[in-house]
């Protein structure tokens, strides 16, 4: 397996290396602090995708908020998504708060609007969405992001807690692998 993971990082193509997406963490904390400021704001991570993006994203938020993890997978360490899988919910009511979900990239929106959705039903006030990598489809998406930090196309990408077979998590930059039909 290690040498199929090191065939595709030496593979692939950078699209935003470190300083670009350490930028665009700054302008979404910025458009967060400005939009959020003032709510009980109850921050759930999108695990195991968004750790990276939440870590990064927290010390960049100036105001008091509390923080839980979701794990709703599609993917499960696969390069192919199924069925949405409910692995763990949060343990902090939901109930009256102001929610932002934060995840690594918003792909087909499948699991972010299934997130978004078990949020409202919970009983939260409001919910909003942080995603590192909104992806360029060709088709309409159940959902979007109210923050965006960069757009990416229609490829396979690793980097800042996006995964290849549930490694390259930690790469700091923004691959995409080879194109379709020349994966390793």
């Amino acid at each position: 397996m290690l040498e199929e993971i090191e065939r595709v990082r030496s593979g692939a193509e950078l699209l935003y290396g470190e300083q670009a997406v350490e930028a665009a963490l700054d302008t979404m904390a910025t458009a967060i602090n400005r939009q959020l400021q003032g709510v009980n704001l109850l921050v759930i991570c999108a695990v195991n995708g968004g750790i990276v993006v939440a870590g990064k994203l927290l010390t960049r938020l100036d105001m008091p908020l509390n923080l839980d993890s979701i794990n709703a997978s599609r993917y499960q360490n696969q390069t192919n998504g199924g069925d949405v899988a409910w692995l763990a919910v949060p343990a902090t009511p939901l109930s009256g708060r102001t929610v932002l979900i934060v995840d690594d990239v918003l792909d087909a929106g499948i699991t972010l609007a299934a997130v978004h959705n078990y949020c409202l039903a919970q009983g939260a006030d409001s919910v909003y969405s942080a995603v590192l990598i909104d992806k360029m489809l060709s088709v309409a998406k159940p959902i979007a992001a109210d923050f965006v930090g960069l757009q990416a196309p229609d490829r396979y990408l690793f980097g800042y807690g996006m995964d290849y077979k549930g490694y390259l998590r930690n790469v700091a930059g923004i691959y995409a692998c080879q194109e379709t039909g020349k994966m390793p």
